[in-house]
This record gives C-alpha cells, structure tokens and sequence, in this order.
C-alpha cells in the first residue's frame, strides 16, 4: 500500500493580491506562506514520510523547507508545475463581465473541450501528459510508501483526476486553498481519497491570527 499526501503551496504576494501566477510566476511565500508551512511542518513531522516531490517553482520547495532540512529525500519535477497561464499570468484575476474569454475558457473545460487554453499557455491536457511521466516514476519506487508532494492549485486538480481516474471535466469539483491538504491510498491497483482539502491544520495559525488581530484593534 502507497500513501500520498498531496499539498498546495503556502501563500504568496500574488496570492494575496488576487494576481495569477502560473507556471511563468516563480513568487516565493510571504509571511503567512511560511507560517501556514511551519503549522503543516509541526502537525504532520511524525508522519515518516519516506520521500518528498515538488515542482520547480519555489514557492513549493518553501513549503517543505523544514521536512527536506529534516534529511527526508526529495526530488522536483518540472511535470509537477502550475498550468502556464500564458498572456494572463501577472495580471489580475477578473470577473466574468471582465474577462469573457478566460471564463468562456474555464466553462469549456467543464464541457470537456480540454484542448482550450489562453494565448500562450497550456491545456489540462497538456499538463496531464507530463503529470503522467511523474506519477509512472513515482509509482515505480515501490518502496516509498508514505509520499509528500507539494504542488499547485490548477494542477492539483488535474492531478487529482489522473489519481482518481475522473474526467478532467471534473477538476473543479477539487476544491483547495494555499496549503491545504489531500491524502490518497494506493491499494487493489486503484487510489482511494481519504483527506479532501483539509485545513485543521492550520486550525491554530488561525486563532492566532485573531488574537493578533483582536490585540491590535483593541
């Protein structure tokens, strides 16, 4: 039996201010980033994970940070990045009366037309195939048993559909904010979800959060 445990990077700069980042975006985390890092770190250290996989992007190589100082194996994928956003990436996210071609973009998605994509960026398809070249790698190391990876939020989710063998005209019903977490078993030859976008961890970060917030306002 393999156990995956899938998380989407700490928050960042443009994270915070609603700009798209995409596979061209190399943002590193802001404070809240690492803080939502180091909360991950002190709920799940005892895990024993056997190795570590992330994409290229630093943004994901700080949200381990601490895991991989602890002397855990780790390797970084360029299959493992965000979707390339292309011409949007940079630029702020926009509402539906702002940005018809994007959503009419995203709602074809869901029509299953996956060869959709914006100027100079790539499809679900796209991203899928080299999704796939790592996901035979890992699978290959057999004796990894408990698997960390960090990576995206739009990749996640088509990363999540290959895992779980559902169309990709279902990736939205993956939901996910920075840091959360998903967890899959690999057994019977077929991955099983057992974590869906969990946050309990950061649970305390968040209480803080208020107190600071409260302590300043008072």
């Amino acid at each position: 039996m393999k156990t995956i445990y899938i998380i989407r990077h700490g928050e960042t700069e443009y994270n915070k201010r609603g700009l798209v980042q995409g596979s061209g975006i190399d943002s590193n985390l802001n404070e809240t980033g690492l803080q939502q890092a180091r909360a991950f770190y002190e709920t799940y250290k005892n895990t024993g994970f056997d190795k570590i996989y992330t994409s290229k992007l630093k943004r994901t190589h700080q949200s381990v940070r601490q895991f991989v100082q602890e002397g855990i194996n780790w390797e970084a994928f360029e299959g493992l990045n965000e979707i390339c956003w292309g011409n949007k990436e940079g630029k702020a996210l926009l509402t539906d009366s702002d940005n018809i071609q994007y959503n009419n973009m995203l709602a074809a998605w869901r029509r299953g037309e996956l060869h959709e994509k914006t100027r100079g960026g790539e499809s679900p398809l796209e991203v899928q195939e080299r999704q796939l070249k790592v996901l035979q790698h890992i699978m290959s190391q057999t004796q990894e048993k408990k698997i960390l990876i960090c990576m995206h939020g739009r990749a996640m989710r088509i990363f999540l559909c290959l895992l779980l063998q559902y169309p990709l005209s279902d990736m939205d019903r993956f939901q996910h904010s920075n840091l959360c977490l998903y967890a899959l078993q690999y057994e019977d030859e077929e991955f099983k979800l057992v974590i869906e976008n969990s946050t309990t961890h950061l649970e305390n970060l968040l209480a803080y959060e208020e107190q600071v917030m409260c302590a300043v306002a008072g």
